[in-house]
């Protein structure tokens, strides 16, 4: 941390601090950094020396730096800060990491942004040993920024091909035929999606061009793995609405209103993520259309939150904490190789699902 002389622009230096107190760069510098090995009469005299001039100590960046290593993961997303404490997906994800890192001593540096220029500043400047990139929105650019730095990253449900990158998450279309399938067995025959994002700011229903050219493969994933599902029990597909929502509440309930204007509206909602889940249950509440007996609804992501609503969430279950703490390790661990790993999902039953009231 440099500080500066009165009357004097020049930050004041360690080797100011040592001319001051009448001893050698290196005992100054023992005296901050290993101060066990100086005597107490001589520690006492360079930090008279250091209060006096207004130094508080070495940078410690510089210290690190120097190093190579500085113990730290950068965890990046194009998503607001408060992302990472307001989703319930981001929240146990985080956990996962943190887990991680505490097994190790390991810090977190938190990287977002609202806008590409604080983004690109913000990863150029972070002090981490690698990135765990979360690529809900902005993956491309967030890999591309990532690359620059020369460090390792791992990204989490990137939905990309390009085995260039490391990637940790789930087979979308295993998990949403597990949710298609559970819906179809029940009786049900009129769904809708509430969808994730298949490009960057977009909300709205679908086409099948629009889908086709998504952005983020992981979302076309999970909408084939549904409609393989509704296809083979005979569902006409094309009649099926899908809106694509930004796993917020505005646009979920947007999404919602469209949908139910309809004059046949569904009996069954696949929603891509418990959030949009959670919050479909709410809106159809306060419009006295009760989960599951006039609607059924099935997530994905399986967070504990899903447990505790009103009804309970069935959901499609991803091991994300796991993930969190595999990709944690992976930068810890760092061994120069790229790997793209899939973890297994699981569909846990609960009460927001039932056969339909009227088929």
């Amino acid at each position: 941390m440099a500080s500066f002389t009165a009357g004097n622009t020049r930050p004041v230096r360690l080797a100011d601090i040592a001319k001051a107190a009448g001893v050698s760069h290196g005992t100054a510098s023992n005296v901050f950094s290993r101060p066990e090995i100086v005597r107490e009469e001589v520690r006492e005299r360079v930090k008279a020396a250091a209060e006096a001039m207004g130094y508080a100590g070495p940078d410690p960046k510089g210290r690190l730096l120097r190093a190579g290593k500085v113990n730290a993961i950068g965890v990046a997303t194009t998503e607001p800060l408060s992302y990472f404490f307001d989703d319930p997906f981001a929240r146990v994800m985080m956990s996962g990491i943190s887990e991680a890192c505490d097994a190790t001593g390991a810090g977190i540096a938190l990287v977002s942004a609202g806008n590409q220029e604080k983004l690109a500043w913000n990863i150029q400047s972070a002090l981490v040993d690698g990135f765990i990139l979360f690529c809900i929105e902005g993956g491309p650019r967030l890999v591309e920024l990532t690359r620059e730095r020369k460090l390792p990253f791992v990204a989490l449900e990137l939905g990309s091909q390009d085995d260039t990158v490391s990637a940790i998450g789930v087979d979308n279309v295993a998990g949403a035929r597990l949710a298609a399938r559970h819906l179809c067995e029940l009786g049900h025959r009129r769904f809708a999606v509430l969808s994730l994002a298949f490009v960057d700011d977009r909300t709205g229903l679908v086409s099948p061009e629009q889908v086709r050219a998504a952005l983020y493969t992981g979302t076309r994933d999970r909408l084939a793995g549904y409609f393989e599902e509704l296809s083979r029990v005979g569902v006409d597909t094309a009649n099926v609405p899908v809106y694509e929502t930004e796993n917020d509440e505005a646009s979920t309930w947007a999404g919602l209103e469209t949908i139910f204007a309809s004059a046949e509206p569904p009996t069954a909602i696949l929603a891509m993520s418990d959030r949009i889940a959670m919050i479909a249950i709410e809106w159809l509440a306060t419009r006295g259309i009760a989960v599951p007996r006039d609607v059924s609804i099935v997530g994905f992501d399986g967070v504990p939150d899903g447990a505790l609503c009103e009804p309970a969430l069935t959901t499609v279950a991803q091991p994300i904490a796991e993930i969190g703490r595999r990709a944690a390790r992976r930068i810890l661990d760092f061994d120069g190789m790229v790997r793209r790993e899939t973890l297994d999902v699981e569909l846990v039953v609960r009460a927001s699902s039932r056969p339909p009231t009227r088929v």
